[in-house]
C-alpha cells in the first residue's frame, strides 16, 4: 500500500505541572506495513502545536529507543514520513498488536511528546505447514465419525490475515471439521465418514489446504497419507477435550501442573494407554517447557517459565493404546502462566548532557530518563529517586519519564564531576530495585584569578654575576582549567632611582623565570623592588601581582686600602724608636679599610718578617706594631718590616705596606780608652789628613741629622694634612663599611709615639650623616663634638721644635 491509510491523533493524559511550563502528551498514528519509503504518516508539527518555522530553531528531534530510525520529519511541512521498510512480522513476531514508540523533543522551552505509531498488518504472508506431509495409520475397524487431529498451518500475519479456514481435497472417506479457538487459533480435524476397507484401498492420499482471511486470500497445502490398517476398533478417550490450568512463572523443574487420564474400553494391550505431547507445527515452545509421563499422564515443568516471554501455553496431548493397531485420541491443555515480581525496573537514559557549565542556573536539564518494568500490575509500577546528596534532583515528567535537573550551585574547582545514581523500585513484595549511574562533568568558567603562594618574594643576587642569569622563578596557581588556567607573566613597569626596572631585570612570559639584564654592584645598589603580574587566558582575563624584593649580596671584590700616613704606594715609611725601648713599646699603627661589607670587610694584620727577626709584633685586629723585647748591641739599627693586611673573604684579598724601624741612640756611650803615646810632637801630614777626615765626617753626619730632623718636623708642623678618605660607617652588629664618595679630611699627627691617635674629620665641618671615628680604636667623635682647637695644633709645632732642639744639642 503506497498511500497512507489514515491516522488518529490522541492527546491523552496531558499533565500540567505547577512547577514547570512544559506540557507532555501522547500522539498515536497508524500506518500499514510494507509501505514505500516517504509515505506520509501524520503532521506532527500540527499535532504538537508547533510552528513549522520554529522546529529547527527549537532543535526538534526524535529519539528512537530501538536505535533504528524508522520515521523522519520534513522540517518544511512538519510531516512525519516513513524512513525505513516496515515489516510487522519482523518488528512484532509474536504479538497481535504492533507499535513503534518514540519521543519527540523540542527545546526552549523543553517539551517531550510520546509518539506511538501502530503498524497495521497486510496480507503479505501465505499460510504454511511445518511438515510437507502427514501420515495416518488408520485401522479398517475405525468407525464413522472417528476424528484425527491435523497439523496446524502457521501464518505470520495477524487478525483477518491469519489462518481462518481449512479445506480438504474431495474424497469419499474423510471430511474436515474446522475449530476456531480465537483469532489466532484455528485447527482442523480429519473425520472419517465412511468405513475403511483395507482390501479395497490400503492407502489414501489427501490434500489439506489452509486459507487465510485476506482479500484475496492466500493458501498453503499439506499432503496427507492414510495407511489403512487392520487393528483395534476402540480408541482411548479423555473426559474433556480442553483442560485449563495455571502455573506461576519460575516454577521449579519437576512441578506437576496436571495429571491426565484417558480410558479405553478395550481389554489387554488394546486398553493400555501411553501419553505423548504432540508438536503440531514443529515450532511449539511447549514441548521444550513441559514433558508428560507416558505411563501416568502427568504433565511436568522441565524448562523455564517466564510470564514476560509467554503467558499462555497450548499443549496438545495424545493418548494411544498399545494394541496391534493402536488407536489414539487427543486433548488440549491451556496453561496460563501467573506473573510474579521477578523483574527489576529497567533504567534507560534517552538523552544525556555529559558536560554542564559550572555557572548553570537552577532547572537546567542534565538528562532524560525512562524507567520500565516487564512485570504486570502493581509489579510494574515503579518509583525513582536520586541516591545521596548533590546539586541535582529528579523530576517526574510523564508516567515513567523523568528529568534530572540542576538544583544547586556548581563549582568545578570544588567538584569537577558527579556520579549521579538513580534508584528505581517497583511495588512488589518484596520490592525489586535497579541502580543506574552516569557521570556529569562540570565545565570550567574563568571565575578564579591566579594566586601567588606569598605576597612578597625575596630574591638574593650576587654582585658581579653575569647578566641573563635566572635568579628566581615565580609561579602562580589558578584553580581553573585549560585556557582559564594557562598563565602568562609580565613585569609591571616601575623605576629604581629614576631608571626603569626593566633595565635591571625581566621575566619570561611563559615560564615565569626572572633573569637579570645587567651585572650588579653591591657598593652602588644594595636592594630594589618591582612587581610581577600573572594573567590567565580566560575571557575576560583575570590577574594578580606579587612584589619581588631583590637583595644584592656582597662579593669580595675590593682589596683592603691602607690609610695615611702609610698609604703612599711604593714608598718605604720610617718609624724611630729609642734604643732603650722596653718590651711592648709602641712603634706605629697600620690603619686600613675595605669597601666590601660583612666578613669581606673584616681585616687582619700580619708581619711578613725575615727569618730570625723576632723583635716586633703587630695586633692582628688593631694593627698596632710593638716591640717584643729590649734592644741589644747585637741588633741592627734599622729593621725593615713588611705588613700584610688581609680581609676575611673567599678568596682573601690583601694589601701590603713597608716600614723601616730605626733604632735611635739617645744617650752618650762612654768607651774606655788609653792614652796613645806620641812618638814625637811633630804634627805629621798623616795627622793632618786624619783631622780633615774626622771633621768632614762630623760635618756630613751633622748635616744628615739636621736634614732628618727637618723632614720629620715638616711632617709634624703641618697640623692639617689634607687627604681624601672614604666615609667609614659603623653598624650595631659590630661590622663597619665605608662610602666611596670622596671627602676632604684634615689629620693631626702627634709626636707622642705611644699615643699617636689620628683624628679624622672633614674640613671645615663633617657632612650631616657622617661619623668621626678614631681609626686606632680610641674614642669615637661624633659631629656634635668640638673640633681640634688651635692650641692642639700649636702643641704639634712645639713638640717638633723641642725634639729638634734636643737632637741639635746631642
Amino acid at each position: 500500500m503506497a498511500g497512507r491509510l489514515g491516522y488518529t491523533v490522541d492527546i491523552c493524559g496531558v499533565i500540567i505541572f505547577s512547577l514547570f511550563a512544559h506540557i507532555y502528551g501522547q500522539i498515536t498514528y497508524s500506518v500499514s506495513e510494507e509501505v514505500t519509503k516517504g509515505t506520509f504518516v501524520g503532521n506532527i508539527a500540527k499535532d504538537t502545536n508547533l510552528n513549522v518555522q520554529e522546529m529547527q530553531s527549537r532543535m526538534f528531534h526524535m529519539v528512537f529507543p530501538s536505535g533504528r530510525k524508522y520515521f523522519d520529519v520534513n522540517f518544511k511541512t512538519g510531516a512525519l514520513f516513513v524512513n525505513e521498510r516496515l515489516d510487522r512480522e519482523e518488528l512484532c513476531p509474536s504479538s497481535a498488536q504492533c507499535s513503534i514508540a518514540l519521543e519527540a523533543i523540542v527545546n526552549n522551552p523543553l517539551h517531550l511528546y510520546r509518539v506511538v505509531v501502530n503498524i497495521l498488518d497486510v496480507n503479505d504472508n501465505s499460510p504454511a505447514f511445518r511438515l510437507q506431509s502427514k501420515t495416518f495409520n488408520i485401522s479398517e475397524l475405525a468407525y464413522a465419525g472417528e476424528r484425527f487431529q491435523l497439523p496446524r498451518a502457521s501464518d505470520p500475519d495477524v487478525g483477518a490475515n491469519s489462518v481462518k479456514n481449512y479445506k480438504l481435497s474431495p474424497n469419499e472417506h474423510f471430511s474436515l471439521d474446522v475449530h476456531s479457538g480465537g483469532e489466532q487459533s484455528v485447527s482442523a480435524e480429519l473425520v472419517l465418514q465412511k468405513a475403511l476397507d483395507r482390501e479395497k484401498q490400503s492407502k489414501i492420499q489427501l490434500t489439506l489446504t489452509a486459507l487465510d482471511g485476506g482479500k484475496p486470500p492466500r493458501s498453503g497445502t499439506l499432503q496427507i497419507i492414510v495407511n489403512v490398517q487392520d487393528a483395534n476398533d476402540n480408541a482411548p478417550s479423555f473426559s474433556k477435550s480442553l483442560y485449563k490450568v495455571q502455573v506461576v512463572e519460575n516454577a521449579p523443574h519437576g512441578t506437576i501442573i496436571i495429571g491426565l487420564n484417558a480410558t479405553d474400553i478395550d481389554e489387554g494391550t488394546n486398553a493400555e494407554i501411553a501419553y505423548y505431547l504432540i508438536n503440531q507445527d514443529g515450532d511449539d515452545k511447549s514441548s521444550s517447557v513441559f514433558n508428560i509421563d507416558r505411563d501416568t499422564g502427568e504433565i511436568k515443568v522441565q524448562g523455564s517459565l517466564d510470564f514476560e516471554d509467554t503467558n499462555v501455553f497450548e499443549i496438545h496431548v495424545q493418548a494411544k493404546d498399545t494394541g496391534v493397531s493402536p488407536r489414539s485420541t487427543h486433548c488440549k491443555v491451556l496453561v496460563e502462566v501467573i506473573d510474579v515480581n521477578d523483574n527489576p525496573p529497567d533504567i534507560s537514559l534517552t538523552s544525556l548532557v555529559n558536560t554542564v557549565n559550572e555557572n548553570s542556573s537552577k532547572g537546567t536539564t542534565v538528562a532524560l530518563i525512562t524507567i520500565s518494568d516487564k512485570d504486570s500490575g502493581k509489579y510494574g509500577n515503579v518509583h525513582a529517586e536520586i541516591s545521596g546528596t548533590g546539586p541535582f534532583k529528579l523530576l517526574s515528567n510523564y508516567k515513567n519519564y523523568y528529568s534530572v535537573v540542576v538544583d544547586d550551585v556548581l563549582d568545578r574547582e570544588h567538584v569537577a564531576k558527579y556520579n549521579v545514581t538513580i534508584i528505581a523500585s517497583d511495588e512488589g513484595t518484596p520490592p525489586l530495585s535497579s541502580t543506574s549511574v552516569f557521570t556529569v562533568y562540570v565545565s570550567d568558567v574563568n571565575d578564579n584569578a591566579p594566586r601567588f603562594p606569598e605576597p612578597i618574594i625575596n630574591v638574593y643576587v650576587k654582585e658581579n654575576s653575569p647578566k641573563d642569569q635566572t635568579v628566581y622563578t615565580v609561579s602562580a596557581n589558578d584553580p581553573d582549567s585549560d585556557e582559564n588556567a594557562r598563565l602568562t607573566y609580565s613585569l609591571l613597569e616601575s623605576s629604581v632611582n629614576n631608571i626603569p626596572v626593566s633595565t635591571f631585570v625581566n621575566v619570561n612570559s611563559d615560564s615565569g623565570e626572572i633573569f637579570t639584564m645587567q651585572s650588579f654592584n653591591f657598593e652602588e645598589m644594595k636592594t630594589f623592588q618591582f612587581k610581577v603580574k600573572a594573567t590567565d587566558s580566560g575571557s575576560p582575563p583575570l590577574s594578580s601581582n606579587v612584589t619581588v624584593n631583590v637583595f644584592v649580596m656582597d662579593e669580595n671584590d675590593n682589596s683592603p686600602v691602607i690609610l695615611p700616613p702609610y698609604s703612599e704606594q711604593g714608598s718605604v715609611n720610617t718609624e724611630n724608636i729609642p734604643y732603650t725601648a722596653e718590651a711592648g713599646h709602641f712603634v706605629g699603627k697600620i690603619r686600613a679599610v675595605d669597601a666590601d661589607s660583612g666578613y669581606n670587610a673584616l681585616l687582619s694584620y700580619h708581619i711578613s718578617e725575615p727569618k730570625g727577626n723576632n723583635l716586633y709584633r703587630i695586633g692582628t685586629s688593631n694593627g698596632e706594631i710593638r716591640t717584643k723585647r729590649r734592644m741589644s748591641d747585637n741588633d741592627l739599627k734599622t729593621h725593615p718590616l713588611l705588613i700584610v693586611v688581609s680581609d676575611n673573604g673567599e678568596p682573601s684579598l690583601s694589601a701590603t705596606v713597608s716600614i723601616d724601624v730605626v733604632v735611635e741612640n739617645t744617650g752618650e756611650v762612654k768607651t774606655p780608652y788609653r792614652r796613645v803615646p806620641i812618638a814625637n810632637d811633630t804634627f805629621s801630614d798623616l795627622n793632618f789628613y786624619l783631622l780633615i777626615a774626622i771633621v768632614s765626617v762630623s760635618v756630613i753626619f751633622l748635616l744628615s741629622l739636621i736634614s732628618l730632623i727637618a723632614v720629620k718636623c715638616h711632617k709634624t708642623s703641618n697640623n692639617f694634612s689634607s687627604y681624601s678618605a672614604p666615609v667609614i660607617t659603623t653598624h650595631p652588629d659590630g661590622s663597619w663599611s665605608y662610602s666611596k664618595s670622596t671627602q676632604q679630611y684634615d689629620v693631626c699627627f702627634s709626636s707622642d709615639t705611644l699615643k699617636s691617635d689620628v683624628v679624622v674629620f672633614p674640613a671645615p665641618f663633617p657632612p650631616a650623616d657622617a661619623e668621626l671615628i678614631s681609626i686606632n680604636g680610641g674614642d669615637t667623635y661624633d659631629r656634635t663634638q668640638t673640633l681640634p682647637t688651635r692650641e692642639k695644633v700649636n702643641t704639634c709645632y712645639l713638640r717638633c721644635h723641642v725634639e729638634m732642639s734636643e737632637m741639635l744639642s746631642m
